[in-house]
């Protein structure tokens, strides 16, 4: 049995002036013959110079790019002389031995709240209903509640067509406006249940409204403690949201998530599964005035919100 024949070759790259330059260490890549049929083998350290590179953003390298693509890393690998030549499958598939994809990205916050860990804990052992060590009481509520702000009241120019075999909705794409509304929404953590209304803005003035009615609703008028999970959005921002809200109702007890912490705030859960759903495409039918809020919004979600409330008992 013989063994394939193989070439060497030598990695090289010619400056403008037709001498060699060489960047990187200059390993031999080698290959098994094409005439073989087998495919290049390459050294360890090429491996390593490869995921190095993906792993570095490209604007650092000077390239007008915003992330490497399977194509460009593989033009800058040949370019950069690590290889004479190589696939982009087998830069894949290198990447896909360690995850790497670097033509993907998330959005991200890092955590800037000094108090982030006993910030986050109160509001977390408040869902598990305890509060600073002892149980939530039977008279005693946890409530989220939020703003979902500038909702796009839209009248389409022609009337939107149902769905049909092979065919998606049709929603016309040109549109009047018909001004902007706020929904604010507060949500009973443990009675799955959801308050809201309909504000031309937000602010201090449209969530206080929210608060009372909710707080003079039974069983919260008569409660104990009712506690309600915020944000630190400038309508019920820091210690004088706290002093404000809680002088109004003595009852209520005002929790902050930590700064750029929303996501810990159960009400944007409903904000993104039912909100999103009910509103989207947006609409404003012609029968509705300018005037007031249509009555997709004027009693939003209440169907969602029954739904919603029979997937938290499910749970």
């Amino acid at each position: 049995m013989t063994s394939s024949p193989r070439v060497w070759i030598r990695r090289a790259r010619s400056s403008a002036n037709g001498a060699g330059d060489f960047p990187w260490p200059d390993y031999p890549a080698s290959k098994n013959s094409l005439e073989a049929g087998a495919q290049p083998a390459f050294p360890p350290s090429v491996v390593v110079q490869v995921k190095a590179l993906a792993c570095e953003p490209p604007s650092q390298q000077g390239l007008p790019l915003a992330r490497w693509s399977v194509p460009e890393l593989q033009r800058e690998v040949v370019a950069r002389s690590v290889v004479a030549e190589i696939s982009g499958t087998t830069v894949w598939r290198w990447l896909s031995q360690d995850a790497l994809q670097p033509w993907r990205h998330r959005s991200w916050i890092f955590p800037r709240d000094r108090d982030f860990a006993a910030k986050a804990g109160r509001i977390l052992d408040l869902y598990e209903g305890r509060w600073e060590g002892h149980p939530v009481g039977r008279r005693e509520y946890v409530l989220c509640a939020d703003e979902k702000t500038s909702i796009q009241a839209r009248r389409r120019v022609h009337a939107s067509l149902p769905p049909a075999a092979g065919r998606p909705m049709l929603v016309e794409h040109e549109y009047e406006r018909a001004g902007a509304w706020a929904y604010l929404a507060a949500w009973d953590v443990h009675r799955a249940k959801v308050f809201g209304r309909c504000e031309l803005t937000t602010g201090i003035a449209p969530f206080e409204r929210l608060v009372a009615q909710v707080m003079r609703q039974a069983p919260y008028r008569s409660a104990r403690r009712v506690f309600w999970i915020v944000d630190n959005g400038s309508s019920h921002r820091g210690d004088r949201a706290c002093q404000r809200l809680e002088a109004r109702w003595p009852h209520l007890v005002l929790v902050h998530t930590p700064i750029h912490a929303s996501w810990l705030n159960q009400v944007e859960i409903y904000f993104l599964g039912g909100a999103t759903q009910s509103l989207d495409p947006q609409r404003y039918p012609e029968s509705d005035r300018p005037q007031g809020a249509p009555p997709t919004l004027r009693e939003p979600l209440r169907a969602r919100s029954d739904s919603i409330s029979m997937d938290v008992h499910a749970a």
